[in-house]
């Protein structure tokens, strides 16, 4: 008889392979920590991290706490206090629910836990190592429960290597901390970063919160979004119009207080905002949905960000209408009626005051019928007689008109030998542009192609890379500086790439901690550009900043080409067209765009008679 091939796996085997679901990076461990903290009921919650969390996560709350016996319990592989029963998950009010978390977190990392109930007097204190119990004492702890999670996947060195860069994954960590602080602005947040401080959230209403989180002008920005229905209760924040960006940065949605993504829910708020958006621009967005938990199914995807509503039609039209509302009784949404008259608008608190009596102010002291005395100041000023002595003005013009016949003008000379007309007819049609996107030029064999976007990239591209390698870029100085306000993540990419920045011509004054003072500009940069060219960078490094200086340049110098190349559409005089395909095939790859797209075509005499042949 064969041998039994079929086994069950260990657990800490087991616990290492939902590792790979439950523990992508370091930001899930954070979500999960957090989450936890939490579900505690906890008011106080400080973040601690280490080298973007490769080194230390810590999460210290004063929580509820555990029992010894749970909190040894808590690391087995299914164990939770968040369910029941398999009726439970249809009416799910908490967070982390799946009860593999903890076990995962301590298959790959050392993990040191304190924890203390309040009627305790002593709390537990337990180390693991990689599943292995290491050691459990009685120790003197306050009120909560505090988790250290150190080396991330020490024992997968293969997992280890696959994480990005510092940058990327602290921004990672950054935005699952935005989510939970988002959801609970009455819970107390801190966040640490090699020892310094980079949130501190004391408990206010969520407005404050959103401000404090993402700090600049984010007040101004705001418009609330408030509707009360039996399927869904929504609130919260959109941005107006004007202040939308070109990158999907801060769009939230929270259901029940959890922070899900939905692009069905994503398309209702761009459907409220139709018509008053620019091209390829999205709006901020902060809203909170609050749905009976039975409507609702958490339980469909591993990240628990994805949700599956019972009447998806119903929500996509009372969110869109909801915020269309908003946006028309703020003011931001254009208003139809060409004849209205502004003053007939009444602000909005106005609903909220009550009737007043008009107060009647009498002088007493006026009398009608005293007589009016001139002042004495300008009695004795007499205006003088305008016909006196006009003759003067006059006197020698005849003499000076004289003069003037002797002067001769050579006009004509001069204008002749500046132009040649043989050279003005010879330059002429050189060049022709087609539907203001392509520019044909005719060579010997044929003639050329040019798709004006790309060779302008092109061109614009090798001058910032020869710019920034140099270290000679020219600016120009502006004669008001540009204060250009951004969140506090953006803030951060900004400061790491400020010195490729300076070497392509902007010329920064001070750094503040949420805006940038721009003195000086490239000089193939305009005043109204330079906030595109920054939007535009944010978005292209949204996946972080490469390590290298040349791959850092060479992306800095690629994103600035595609957002200052002149785009299909535009029309461009005979000398620009000019210009742009000397100019293309003066570059060292004339071929190819920035983005390895091929720049013209050739087309020979040869083809189009073979064309014609037919």
């Amino acid at each position: 008889m064969a041998a039994s091939i079929i086994q069950l796996l260990p657990d800490h085997v087991a616990n290492q392979i939902a590792a790979g679901e439950v523990v992508q990076r370091p930001a899930s461990v954070v979500k999960e920590l957090l989450e936890n903290a939490v579900d505690a009921r906890a008011t106080d919650i400080k973040l601690i991290i280490k080298d973007a969390g490769k080194a230390l996560v810590q999460v210290i709350d004063n929580g509820s706490g555990m029992h010894v016996t749970d909190a040894r319990l808590c690391f087995e592989r299914h164990a939770t206090s968040k369910i029941r029963q398999a009726e439970d998950l249809f009416s799910l009010g908490t967070k982390g629910f799946r009860g593999e978390a903890l076990a995962s977190i301590a298959a790959i990392a050392h993990v040191e836990m304190k924890t203390k109930q309040e009627q305790e007097e002593l709390g537990t204190h337990i180390i693991i190592e990689g599943s292995k119990f290491i050691s459990q004492d009685v120790a003197v702890l306050p009120k909560g429960t505090s988790f250290a999670v150190k080396n991330l996947f020490f024992n997968i060195p293969a997992r280890r290597n696959f994480l990005k860069s510092d940058t990327v994954e602290y921004r990672h960590i950054i935005d699952e901390f935005q989510r939970v602080a988002l959801a609970h602005p009455d819970i107390y947040f801190t966040f640490y970063h090699n020892g310094s401080e980079m949130f501190n959230l004391p408990p206010s209403s969520l407005r404050q919160r959103i401000v404090n989180i993402f700090s600049g002008k984010t007040n101004e920005k705001l418009i609330p979004v408030q509707e009360e229905t039996e399927i869904v209760i929504i609130q919260g924040f959109v941005s107006k119009p004007e202040f939308a960006k070109k990158s999907r940065g801060e769009q939230f949605f929270f259901v029940n207080d959890r922070f899900i993504k939905s692009g069905y829910l994503h398309h209702a708020v761009m459907a409220a905002y139709d018509g008053i958006l620019k091209d390829g621009v999205q709006p901020s967005y902060f809203l909170y949905l609050a749905v009976p938990p039975n409507t609702i199914d958490i339980n469909i995807h591993p990240t628990k960000t994805e949700i599956k509503f019972d009447d998806e039609h119903a929500l996509y039209a009372i969110l869109r209408a909801s915020i269309k509302h908003s946006l028309g009784q703020f003011n931001a949404a254009p208003v139809l009626d060409f004849d209205r008259d502004s003053n007939l608008d009444t602000p909005y608190h106005y609903k909220d005051l009550g009737g007043e009596t008009p107060i009647i102010e009498v002088d007493g002291s006026f009398n009608p019928f005293s007589e009016e005395k001139p002042s004495k100041q300008f009695s004795s000023y007499r205006k003088p007689d305008p016909t006196a002595n006009w003759e003067s003005l006059y006197v020698g013009l005849k003499q000076d008109s004289d003069e003037v016949g002797q002067f001769t003008f050579e006009n004509e000379a001069v204008t002749s030998s500046l132009f040649n007309d043989e050279e003005v007819e010879h330059s002429v049609h050189k060049t022709h542009q087609i539907h203001k996107k392509y520019i044909i030029s005719s060579i010997k064999s044929g003639m050329v192609i040019v798709d004006q976007q790309r060779a302008h990239q092109r061109v614009l591209y090798e001058q910032f890379l020869v710019n920034m390698t140099v270290n000679q870029a020219s600016s120009q100085q502006l004669l008001f500086p540009l204060n250009l306000f951004f969140s506090s993540s953006e803030m951060q990419l900004i400061r790491e790439l400020q010195l490729s920045l300076m070497n392509t011509g902007f010329v920064f004054e001070e750094n503040n901690p949420d805006h940038i003072v721009i003195s000086g500009i490239p000089v193939n940069v305009t005043e109204s550009e330079v906030s595109i060219i920054f939007e535009q960078l944010l978005s292209d490094l949204q996946d972080g900043i490469p390590e290298s200086s040349f791959s850092q340049n060479d992306t800095i110098a690629k994103s600035m080409a595609k957002s200052l190349a002149v785009k299909t559409g535009t029309h461009l005089t005979e000398k620009e067209q000019e210009n742009l395909v000397n100019g293309l095939f003066a570059c060292k790859d004339p071929n190819v765009s920035p983005f390895h797209k091929p720049t013209f075509i050739t087309m020979r005499v040869e083809d189009l008679d073979k064309k014609f042949a037919i």
